[in-house]
């Protein structure tokens, strides 16, 4: 029963193995020339502030919202575009809707300028 594990076993242990050894080569070998730029946190495009409560643009969302929508657009086109000799018409004309659905909202983004970076 447990030797069904053993490969796994091995796989967990040979990924752990190689994590660490390119871990220790990269502090090793990397080099090591930190300046002010590289030290300094990164958050959102923009430099850090002092106060969390300040207002900032809200276009950083939409292109997160944008971003993730047509993510998920191409994570359901994979499967779709397999199976699509077994799912028939019925499952062409549906994807055909979604796309649409999808295209009328891309071009309502586009009229509101919500793809325009001053």
């Amino acid at each position: 029963m447990l030797d069904n594990y053993i490969p796994v076993l091995i796989f967990i242990v040979i990924g752990l193995g190689l994590g660490t050894v390119m871990i220790v080569a990269g502090s090793l070998l990397g080099p090591r020339r930190p300046d002010s730029e590289k030290q300094s946190p990164y958050e959102c495009g923009f430099e850090a502030f002092e106060d969390s409560r300040m207002k900032f643009d809200v276009r950083y969302y939409l292109v997160a919202i944008l971003f993730i929508i047509f993510d998920l657009e191409i994570a359901f086109l994979f499967p779709w575009a397999v199976v699509l000799d077994e799912i028939g018409m019925f499952g062409f004309l549906a994807m055909m809707v979604f796309l649409a659905v999808l295209v009328v909202g891309f071009i309502y983004e586009w009229r509101k300028g919500a793809l325009e970076w001053e």
